[in-house]
């Protein structure tokens, strides 16, 4: 007897079921994204204990007939891929005919479907078992999925706890939401309304309806295209960050999809404006073509390839960065009175229970988002000045407006004024900023070569040594002088002019030490890394007296820099109180 067989069909559903189906939140999306190709404008999703015992998703799409709704729970069955050719220009969310087949090989399941003409209800067991009836012309899709895993209990034991699954599902949910703002979405779970959107179009407003008020305030708009791809969305001030990079939602016609390629892409646009542990919240579609993007990756569809991918790169740099650079990005020091804090504190207990649940209407929201949008502003060059004592003239673009110190508190933040207000600002993180856009400067620029009076000797570990050797040539087109000496050991003669003379052994043991960690070698990351930690060690300190010609100093060169606004390790330089602020503060402004 043949030791090869052909596979139960049962039995390849149920381990296709284990690439396509791992939580209930594949169920979720494979089931959400049949009903967005089938053009649905109304997506209700309802949860009994996280989808763990039910999942119902319901739509109004443009429904199926008997014969296909039969069809559908055939493995490789789809309505979306006709011949080769449609594989390499795939316009839907799905089309490998595997979803429905395999999440009815672990559950029970039930499809209500109506094209108008004819309505057709299927239920099935663990994949067999098909029964079909008739049903109401209500045009649309329904599909209820129960018991999930009930006949893999391995797959079963190793599903987290209620809330985790629920949480993933959630994420889906507002993604998708986001994506299509113009379909109405509604996630509940055990009766409880989790999200609901309306459907208008207005992005906004979903990103109101999920991330509230305060941050909603706090997004930018962008857009812009070149000539293989189109991107539009928002992006959020660097005062608004996240601790994972969850917050980096990006589409690529309408899918939502993870690329560590282009998230990357989009945190380099931020760099120095935040920590580096700290994401901003991006929502971000992509248009493209869909001949040079490849989604057939993985059975999920969450992976994606791009061809022209440096095309991509430059538009987000440049449309990402141009905004960032638009805007003053001084935080503003809001004034809160007290006296009324604690007035509706001690009234919340009188305030019905319906009313404690209302929020802001969108309509107020946006009206006062119109309003702060007008209030921002945008950078234009302040004033044009020119550059003296000798030095050719030159025009320079101005970030912030001239400010006039008026002393120093705890030997660390200077205070300054001008006709908008106060300002404070941290000696240390400016003095930093300016030394680090100096030193970025003469980095890429051709340095100049300073010679050690006593050469610096390194050992290394073997692999340490092996790594560095690959460098050499690239550390002596820096200008350092190195060579090897002895077994496991380099010895360096010289080093750049950006180095301080006084601390340059410390620099240069720090410069070994980015060149070892692990992972590939990036110039630019190393070129920014430096140039940060030597403008760090070079500049002024906290506790630490500065006369006044030195805050005039700290206070005019960071009008001039490109990023006035935070250190290179993404800290704020300066802050601010309003004139009107401070006119609250001291009761001079009642409103």
């Amino acid at each position: 007897m043949s030791k090869i067989q052909v596979m139960d069909e049962i039995l390849a559903n149920k381990i296709a079921a284990g690439e396509v189906v791992e939580r209930t939140m594949n169920v979720v999306k494979e089931l959400v994204e049949n009903s967005i190709d089938a053009r649905s404008t109304e997506i209700s999703i309802k949860l009994i204990d996280s989808g763990v015992k039910e999942i119902e998703v319901m739509d109004n799409g443009i429904g199926m007939d008997e014969a296909d709704a039969k069809m559908a729970f055939e493995r490789h069955a789809t309505s979306k891929l006709k011949s080769l050719d449609d594989l390499f220009y795939i316009e839907s969310l799905g089309f490998r005919g595997e979803a429905l087949p395999s999440i009815a090989s672990v559950s029970n399941i039930r499809l209500k479907t109506s094209d108008g003409k004819v309505g057709t209800i299927i239920t099935m067991s663990g994949g067999k078992d098909q029964k079909v009836e008739r049903s109401d012309l209500q045009k649309g899709t329904t599909i209820t999925v129960s018991d999930l895993f009930y006949n893999t209990p391995v797959r079963l034991k190793y599903l987290k706890n209620l809330y985790t699954e629920l949480a993933y599902i959630t994420e889906y949910v507002n993604k998708m939401a986001l994506s299509y703002p113009n379909i109405k979405f509604t996630l509940i779970n055990n009766d409880k309304v989790l999200l609901q959107t309306d459907g208008n179009g207005d992005l906004l407003k979903v990103i109101y309806e999920i991330y509230g008020i305060d941050i909603t305030k706090k997004m930018i708009p962008i857009q812009g295209e070149n000539d293989d791809y189109s991107i539009h969305g928002y992006i959020s001030f660097p005062e608004i960050t996240k601790g994972n990079r969850n917050s980096i939602t990006t589409f690529v016609n309408g899918r939502v999809i993870k690329n560590n390629e282009i998230n990357k892409c989009i945190i380099d646009c931020y760099h120095t404006y935040i920590h580096k542990d700290r994401y901003p919240i991006i929502i971000l579609n992509i248009d493209v073509d869909p001949i040079l993007v490849d989604i057939n990756i993985h059975p999920t569809k969450m992976d994606i390839k791009f061809s022209k991918i440096d095309s991509l790169k430059e538009l987000l740099i440049k449309e990402i960065t141009k905004k960032l650079e638009e805007l003053t990005l001084i935080p503003e020091v809001s004034v809160r009175d007290y006296e009324s804090v604690r007035e509706v504190k001690n009234q919340v207990s009188l305030i019905p229970e319906e009313k404690k649940e209302e929020k802001t209407s969108y309509e107020e929201m946006k009206l006062d988002f119109e309003v702060q949008e007008e209030k921002k502003e945008y950078t234009k060059p302040v004033e044009k000045e020119e550059e003296k004592e000798g030095e050719e003239l030159e025009e320079k673009k101005v970030r912030i407006k001239k400010m006039i110190p008026r002393g120093v508190v705890l030997m660390t933040y200077i205070v300054a004024e001008n006709e908008d207000g106060m300002y404070l600002i941290d000696q240390h993180a400016a003095a930093e900023r300016i030394n680090y856009e100096k030193i970025l400067k003469q980095m890429k620029e051709k340095p100049q070569p300073i010679d050690l009076l006593v050469p610096i000797k390194i050992e290394l570990r073997p692999e340490e040594f092996i790594l560095i050797k690959e460098k050499i040539e690239f550390l002596k087109e820096q200008c350092f002088e190195i060579e090897e000496f002895g077994n496991n050991t380099v010895i360096i003669r010289s080093h750049p002019n950006w180095i301080p003379e006084e601390k340059s052994e410390e620099m240069i043991r720090k410069m070994i030490d980015i060149i070892l960690e692990k992972g590939s070698f990036d110039f630019d990351q190393f070129i920014w890394r430096m140039a940060a930690t030597t403008a760090c060690r070079m500049s002024v300190m906290a506790n630490t007296y500065i006369s006044p010609e030195d805050q005039e100093w700290i206070l005019e060169n960071i009008r001039y820099c490109e990023n006035p606004f935070t250190c290179p390790h993404g800290r704020p330089t300066i802050i601010t109180y309003t004139k009107y602020e401070l006119e609250r503060l001291f009761k001079r402004q009642l409103d």
